[in-house]
Parts: C-alpha cells; structure tokens; sequence
C-alpha cells in the first residue's frame, strides 16, 4: 500500500490532534471527531473531511486504514482498543494511557487482527536527539554512565482549571505529562531500569496533581538516569544529557519556546583536560512529528512492530505508577 492509498481518522482535534493531522504526509483525512463539535469541524474544514462527535464510529470508519488517537489520557487506550478492534493501525498520543495495564486489551486486539501501534513518543524524533543516538549507536562514548534529564514548562492561567489537574482524566500530573518523555527517552539510551526512586511535589500551582517531579532509575549495571519534570519551569526548558566514560552528548533545546535545538558532543582525551568538542545547532522547524508518522508508515509496509510501541509505553507507565505509588497516589 503506497503512502497516498492510506486514509486517516484523527480522534481528538485539539493542539496535539490538529499537529498530527498536519504530520500525515500524504494520507488522506478522511474523519476527524471530537467530544466539542467546533473543534471537529474546524479540522475537518481544514482537510475536507466529516466532522463528527461519535468517537465509536470514528474509530470504525469504513473508509480509514489508520486512527489516531489524541484524546485526553482517559479516553487514549479506550479509543485504542475499539480502533485495533475495527482492524485499524493505531498511533497513539503519549502517554498512550494512564497505567500500563489500561493497554493490555490495546495488545490483545492488535494481535487478534494484526494492526500495528505505535505510541507518540515525538521526541526521539527531533534532529539532535536522533543525531545523539546515531552517535550514541557507535560506541565511541564508551561505556554508559549516567543520564541527566530536565524538562520543564510554566503552565498557563487557569491551568489548574484545565483537565491536566483532573487525576481521573489525566491519571497524573506533570510526571505523566513531560516526565514520561523523559523516561523514554533515558530507557532509549540506558535500557530497562530494575531500581526507581522518585518526589512528587505541588510547589506553585493548586491541584490535586503533582506539578515537579524527581527521578533516580538505576538499570541492572548500575547505570542511573537523574531526572526533573516541571510545570513551574518559567523559561521553558529541555536538557538531555548523556555520559559515557569517553565523551558526553549534551542535548538542549526544542524549538520555538524551548530555544534552538541544540546537540554538542565532548570527547575526552586520554589525557583528559578540555574535551574536544563539536556542536550541531538546528534552527529549522521541528518535523519530529512528520518523522515518526513516516515511520509508522514504514512499521504498516513493513509489517514490523512499531518502536516505541505497546511495551515501551509500558515500561514507561510503570515507572511512573511505581513513583505514585510510593507517594501514596
């Protein structure tokens, strides 16, 4: 199936919603749905699609191959399930749901019918991180140590209004939000953790959810990821670092609000001293979003499973049920 033969429903037509309708390359929108009718016909106007609010029958159009998903968190695996169900590939928008087990009947369906998932975790995506482990699959930084990861925004007025400050619609706060991108992307570099420690603190904003929080992850070796997510974070932040015992790969940056993407590599001589170092800036707009969706394209023709997919939304999900569970969340 060629790439312009594939017709697409998007359910959930909000920010995120209306960036993947945009990121589908050549696939045609056939349906977009929404629980608010303007936002549906709004998107739809925009690709000539239907509008509709009926997100069962979105999910089940006859005339669609591919859903995504990017429904508030309550509603992603739900959603998901019923897509898989009606034989669709589904992408769903991270967290890809609020606990790991909520995706289990997403897995039994997809393997009754052979659909692919994949969950959005963008942010491999984005030039320098891809960069970072195109340098990283190498080996020329050695043995990994440790990563380091911050990742932050100030909300908004009314944040505390909106459904991210709803733990029944949300499951969680700023850890589910920004945080699980960050255990993503240190499961990508470091693998699978065996020991988790976390904080969860509401400093600033008057929610039921946490808006900071900490992480030490520890794999089997030893290797740690330290990590901070934060929603009272005024000048917009994202810091990615990587050590190895021969060099460091510093990613910061996201565009836009976050600055200039930015990857610098320090290699240690053996010597030591000043490292040698080298830096790519990338000033262009970030197409990680049109990067994975191209990705997934490939997962459906390929007919190979989609990474990250069901089980790293869940490895992900189950660190972040494990730090809620030791604050008695």
């Amino acid at each position: 199936m060629t790439t312009a033969s594939h017709s697409v429903a998007i359910i959930g037509c909000g920010l995120i919603g209306a960036r993947r309708a945009q990121s589908a390359g050549d696939c045609r929108i056939r349906v977009c749905c929404d629980a608010i009718p303007q936002r549906a016909e709004q998107l739809a106007a925009r690709f000539g699609a239907q509008a509709s609010t009926d997100w069962r029958a979105a999910a089940a159009y006859p005339e669609t191959d591919i859903v995504i998903v990017a429904t508030t968190h309550n509603q992603l695996a739900t959603v998901a399930e019923a897509a898989a169900a009606a034989g669709k590939h589904v992408l769903i928008e991270k967290p890809g749901a609020r606990r790991a087990a909520e995706l289990d009947p997403v897995l039994r369906e997809a393997k009754h019918t052979g659909v692919a998932v994949r969950i959005g975790f963008n942010h491999r995506y984005h030039r320098a991180l891809r960069k970072a482990r195109e340098i990283f699959l190498t080996g020329e930084l050695g043995e990994m140590m440790l990563v380091r990861g911050r990742y932050g925004h100030g909300g908004r007025v009314g944040y505390e209004r909106e459904w991210r400050a709803d733990p029944a619609v949300s499951g969680g706060g700023e850890l589910l939000d920004q945080g699980i991108h960050l255990i993503d992307l240190s499961r990508w570099f470091l693998g699978d953790f065996t020991r988790v420690e976390g904080r969860l603190a509401t400093y600033f904003w008057n929610m039921p959810v946490e808006d900071n929080a900490f992480l030490t992850l520890t794999a089997a070796g030893g290797q740690t990821a330290f990590l901070h997510a934060s929603w009272s974070e005024w000048k917009n932040l994202f810091s990615f670092e990587v050590y190895g015992r021969r060099g460091k790969l510093e990613v910061s940056g996201l565009g836009g609000s976050y600055g200039i993407e930015r990857l610098a590599h320090y290699r240690m001589a053996p010597e030591m001293g000043p490292p040698a170092t080298t830096i790519w800036e990338f000033p262009m707009a970030d197409n990680s979003w049109d990067l994975e969706f191209a990705e997934f394209l490939e997962d459906i023709r390929l007919g190979r499973d989609p990474a990250p997919g069901i089980a790293d939304a869940q490895a992900a999900l189950r660190i972040v049920e494990e730090v809620y569970a030791g604050a008695g969340r």
